[in-house]
């Protein structure tokens, strides 16, 4: 047991900052996995609920944040990603599309891909406006991928009580977010399913251990650190705890409660997974993402450096995957997972959180 001074330290600062009874967070899962059901259920049982909204438009925004609104007076946050300058060309799109193309024949589609690739100027105004729908719908957390907001938007947030979450992969990373100003730190180990947050630090530097990299980043920094990365139950809140975080974020198993918005084919895929079966890959979108080994991986494996980086390659990918989805092709979906995947459960939200607690309480921790 820890002394009582740490374990008061540790169970409730990040709850009293978030304003929830349990320092449980639903990972802010983009591409709609984050239905407004499954966001107010968290929320509604002691979690933080998170809207994944990097996909979304910023009316999309609004609109969810407005019926989530309606549905929970709990507290919930927006999760957005942070836009990157990318450079690519059109010999370097010809190139992915020539790679890409017996993926589309397999699956019927026009060799002429219609995706309108994206441009960096688009991305940071759409960014922007999704910033004033989080101030102006006054939602009171707001979390960041992919890097840190710039002092502006950090100072126009603050400036409107938004407590602010960032993520980070390795303890530079981490110093980075609390020198910039935010709130609390979510630390995501390697073991976490789909894209991870880096942004300073190469994929290679930044495939770092949950469990290595939890003690290394609290002894650095002042604000709370949030542990994420392949946490499936209470033992992974309690080992979190024990090294120093004072809360989870878990994803993988909230993606396979009854509430998530996940593809029926993505779900099963999960459930069914073996342990050994999760792989990183850039094939899918250009940017590194763990998710289950399949057939696109599988022909991709070889050919990944020579595709452009996100969003570029997931703009290129978009079709294929809404077409494997429609068709019930699971081998060419992008199956994202953590390294506990095989853990996953088909149980509704309210007994996903009771079950955490329950274990918590058994190990002798209070929450």
């Amino acid at each position: 047991m820890l002394n009582d001074w740490r374990e008061d330290k540790m169970l409730h600062t990040v709850a009293s900052l978030l304003k929830v009874k349990y320092p449980i967070i639903q990972a802010p899962m983009a591409g709609g996995v984050t239905t407004t059901h499954l966001i107010t259920e968290v929320s509604n049982a002691g979690g933080l609920g998170m809207i994944g909204a990097g996909y979304l438009s910023p009316d999309q925004l609004r609109q969810q944040v407005n019926d989530v609104q309606e549905v929970t007076s709990s507290p919930f946050g927006v999760n957005l990603f942070v836009p990157n300058e990318f450079h690519v060309t059109e010999d370097e799109i010809m190139l992915a599309n020539d790679q890409l193309a017996p993926l589309r024949n397999q699956l019927q589609l026009s060799q002429k891909p219609s995706n309108k690739n994206p441009e960096f100027n688009v991305l940071h105004n759409t960014f922007l406006e999704q910033i004033d729908v989080v101030i102006e719908d006054q939602v009171p957390i707001c979390s960041f991928t992919f890097g840190i907001p710039s002092e502006q938007v950090i100072n126009r947030l603050k400036q409107h009580g938004i407590l602010l979450i960032g993520t980070a992969t390795t303890v530079k990373e981490a110093i980075a977010i609390e020198k910039a100003g935010m709130d609390i730190i979510v630390v995501q180990g390697s073991e976490a399913g789909g894209h991870r947050g880096n942004f300073l630090d190469s994929y290679d530097n930044s495939m770092i251990g949950l469990m290595a990299l939890i003690p290394q980043v609290v002894d650095m920094v002042n604000v709370p650190v949030i542990a994420a990365g392949g946490i499936m139950d209470g033992r992974g809140l309690v080992a979190s705890l024990s090294l120093g975080a004072q809360g989870v974020q878990m994803g993988t198993a909230f993606l396979t409660c009854e509430e998530s918005g996940a593809n029926e084919l993505h779900k099963a895929a999960i459930l069914h997974a073996e342990e050994d079966r999760t792989v990183v890959t850039r094939a899918f979108s250009g940017k590194w993402a763990r998710g289950i080994q399949n057939e696109f991986i599988s022909t991709m494996q070889e050919k990944e450096h020579l595709l452009p980086d996100f969003p570029v390659q997931n703009s290129l990918t978009k079709e294929i995957r809404k077409a494997a989805a429609s068709q019930g092709k699971p081998e060419f979906m992008s199956l994202w997972a953590g390294q506990n995947a095989s853990m996953a459960k088909k149980q509704t939200i309210q007994t996903l959180m009771q079950s955490i607690v329950e274990e918590v309480k058994r190990l002798g921790y209070s929450i």
